[in-house]
């Protein structure tokens, strides 16, 4: 099966969006405190095979949790000023309790958030379902605005609709 120009650019998006934050050792969440300003606060970035959701570990008594439960849409910025790398992700989140998956992200850059490891009790899960993402490569002179498209990507989910612009920019 052979894929249409538009789908293959899509999946070079995402590929190259996957490229760009893997090793970002820090990214910012933000969300909704319940007076509805905004929250953000650093994650550290264990999405090193990003496929349409991004992880990140969190305390089960943090604020955050709570501000997602209310109100779980998010975003999650990413920076390499060195690079000239800028992505920003915009999507749902939801907590996720997952000893395996907890043992499959964990990292050493954890370990400083997280002294007691892997096996904390208290310790799980933010999974970000990714709906839209934009980025920025200094280096290839481009933004790219991605929507739609990360969960027809995964599910295979045709009816999503699908946007994908790119901006060049100025030399």
């Amino acid at each position: 099966m052979t894929s249409s120009p538009d789908a293959q650019e899509r999946m070079a998006a995402v590929k190259h969006l996957r490229e760009m934050i893997h090793d970002i050792p820090v990214a910012m969440l933000t969300t909704v405190a319940p007076d509805g300003s905004l929250n953000s606060r650093p994650m550290v970035n264990v999405n090193e095979q990003f496929d349409g959701d991004l992880w990140f570990f969190t305390a089960f008594d943090d604020p955050k949790v709570a501000e997602i439960a209310a109100h779980p849409t998010v975003n999650v910025s990413f920076a390499d000023t060195s690079k000239g790398r800028y992505v920003s992700a915009a999507g749902k989140a939801e907590l996720v309790r997952d000893e395996k998956r907890i043992e499959l992200h964990w990292t050493d850059g954890c370990e400083p958030w997280f002294p007691k490891g892997p096996q904390d009790p208290n310790l799980g899960l933010l999974k970000v379902d990714v709906e839209s993402a934009e980025y920025w490569d200094q280096q290839q002179g481009t933004m790219v605005a991605v929507a739609g498209f990360f969960k027809r990507l995964v599910t295979g989910d045709k009816s999503a609709s699908v946007k994908s612009e790119q901006v060049d920019w100025p030399a």
